[in-house]
């Protein structure tokens, strides 16, 4: 037994609360080298003969990864407290782990050896809004969408896709031109919107705003926005704003003052200067987001900034009825500043999604006093290099997202935003060098994956782009240019979200060894089994068919089936109820 390995911390993603009376307890061990953990656990105060009173709990083994294996134990304690520790066996040896160590036996003159959940208290529960469960997301860029009233249009607005996308180009996007497609997007089966900044800006992406309390007037009015989002809700469409709070523009009022008039400026300390006078070139002598001069960094700790940005916040909400909140670079602002600006969205608007653009480990964000969810790019990037630039095997792909799945609680995976691409990356298109059966293996992934999926508008018809700025141009409208094959096999795979009960988030999702291959898996509610093969090779694979199948939910014309195996085509993939 390699004991080394063995490792459990009692709080964040090990042992949490994932509702009001169930607590999850997780242990992570060497790859096969344990055989069964059972979870020893009871009441602290629960004693009799001077002996503490212990039940025991098989744990299952939730997942695998290179290195370890991960288990799960899901209790109810009467109650809300528990002490536990860990029961580990091998054909050759047992051992009890505990807070204090490994001993030989269970410890039950002890209590204090065991580790501690002290008590469930309900509002400790990290508890994202329920409505995210069910969302399937568009990230809509408004420079881009859809030109509606051109009475708005910015000076030097150009025709509509008629050049390729630069910095510095506009094409006239606006409110009103998203509130004509409204229709469209309920037809592809979308429930939330979420919106790049829509406030005043210099830019065409407007990452550097001017002023937080009003919108960009090649956007259109505040009235217009107040009827967009209306128009949205009377379709059952939620919608999500973009807030970049982790720097302004260079055009912001109080930078404008500080450029003037340095630290003599009554704003100076609203930024991080470093000298008297401000500079810009050749590199900036102030805290910028990343060294972007026209995007220099708030200082969040200071009262009047966080009063303004907080009213912003609320202002929104309040006025417009908005639903969520996406925040830019939220790893850079700190920490304090995000729990009070919880406290402050939560309280005008208690089921309002905040959502953090992190690229990493982002557990510290994710204990219920600050963000709901992260924008999932591990999972974007594991995606992506084994569909599309098949730069990892099946193996590094399990691997990969089995250590994403256990990076955090289940309660924080169910509402991870998971995307394929963005404004700030490729298309997923480009990404798979055209091939359509490529993309369609990723969103038959993504949209049968835990958690709440986005996509980026006009993917859906077949739209293409590099980095930032190729990944922005103009959606396409007109109909004979849009690939319509592409968009009702994204229509279909939303649509099973809401009528296959185990395929969305209420299924729980596991990996499954069906070959070298083949990527398998399986979803799983108390009343049905959905099982997923997906071949992303340019040769069909032939698998012993092991399995109870019902019936095909969905298949490729080429798919095949019998008693004795399975056929699934090139790039082929096939969704399978299995009887339960």
């Amino acid at each position: 037994m390699f004991k080394e390995a063995v490792y459990h911390r009692p709080n964040n993603n090990d042992a949490y609360a994932y509702d009001d009376k169930t607590i999850h307890i997780r242990l992570r061990t060497k790859k096969n080298d344990i055989d069964k953990v059972t979870l020893i656990h009871g009441d602290p105060y629960d004693w009799k003969n001077q002996q503490w009173q212990a039940d025991f709990l098989i744990m299952e083994k939730s997942g695998s990864d290179e290195l370890f294996d991960y288990w799960l134990a899901a209790l109810n304690p009467p109650y809300r407290r528990l002490r536990y520790s860990f029961l580990l066996e091998t054909p050759q040896e047992k051992t009890v782990y505990t807070e204090r160590g490994f001993y030989d036996h269970i410890p039950l003159d002890d209590v204090g050896c065991h580790f501690c959940f002290p008590f469930l208290n309900a509002v400790d529960v990290f508890d994202a809004p329920d409505w995210v469960r069910e969302t399937v997301w568009y990230q809509i860029f408004p420079e881009r969408f859809a030109n509606g009233d051109a009475s708005i249009n910015p000076n030097g607005t150009l025709p509509w896709d008629s050049e390729a996308p630069t910095p510095s180009n506009f094409f006239g996007g606006d409110f009103q031109g998203v509130m004509e497609h409204l229709d469209y997007l309920t037809e592809l089966g979308i429930n939330g919107i979420y919106f790049t900044p829509i406030f005043k800006a210099y830019s065409n992406h407007k990452y550097d705003t001017i002023d937080y309390m009003e919108v960009d007037p090649q956007f259109g009015s505040k009235e217009t926005f107040r009827n967009l989002v209306s128009e949205c809700h009377k379709r059952g469409i939620k919608v999500m704003l973009d807030a970049v709070f982790n720097h302004s523009g260079y055009y912001f009022q109080p930078f404008q003052d500080v450029l003037k008039n340095g630290r003599d400026s009554p704003y100076a300390s609203w930024f991080h200067l470093k000298d008297q006078e401000v500079r810009t070139e050749p590199r900036p002598n102030y805290d910028t987001f990343a060294f972007v001069p026209s995007m220099p960094k708030l200082n969040t700790q200071h009262p009047e900034v966080k009063a303004y940005l907080l009213k912003a916040a609320r202002y929104w909400i309040e006025e417009f009825d908005i639903d969520g909140w996406r925040l830019d670079v939220a790893n850079e602002v700190d920490h304090a500043f995000w729990r009070e600006f919880r406290l402050t969205v939560k309280r005008a608007k208690p089921e309002a999604y905040i959502l953090g653009e992190i690229w990493h480990d982002s557990m510290p964000w994710l204990q219920g006093d600050q963000f709901d969810a992260v924008m999932n790019y591990p999972f974007t990037n594991a995606v992506v290099n084994f569909f599309a630039t098949r730069k990892i095997t099946l193996d590094h792909f399990r691997n990969q997202l089995t250590r994403v799945q256990h990076m955090y609680p289940v309660s924080v995976n169910e509402v991870s935003f998971n995307l394929l691409d963005s404004h700030d990356t490729p298309r997923v298109l480009t990404y798979t060098n055209g091939s359509q059966k490529s993309a369609q293996l990723m969103y038959l992934f993504q949209l049968s994956y835990e958690g709440t999926p986005c996509i980026y508008y006009g993917d859906e018809v077949g739209l293409t782009g590099g980095e930032d700025p190729g990944c922005r141009r103009c959606m396409v409208w007109e109909k004979e240019k849009q690939n319509i094959e592409l968009f009702t096999f994204i229509q279909k795979m939303i649509a099973y979200r809401k009528t296959e009960p185990a395929f969305g988030n209420a299924g729980r999702f596991s990996f499954l060894n069906a070959g070298r291959d083949v990527l398998a898996y399986r979803k799983t509610t108390e009343q049905q089994s959905l099982l997923f093969l997906l071949n992303r090779n340019p040769h069909p694979l032939k698998l012993a068919n092991k399995w109870n199948i019902k019936r095909v939910i969905d298949a490729d014309e080429d798919f095949a089936m019998n008693d004795q195996s399975v056929a699934v085509p090139p790039y082929g993939y096939a969704v399978l109820e299995e009887r339960v």
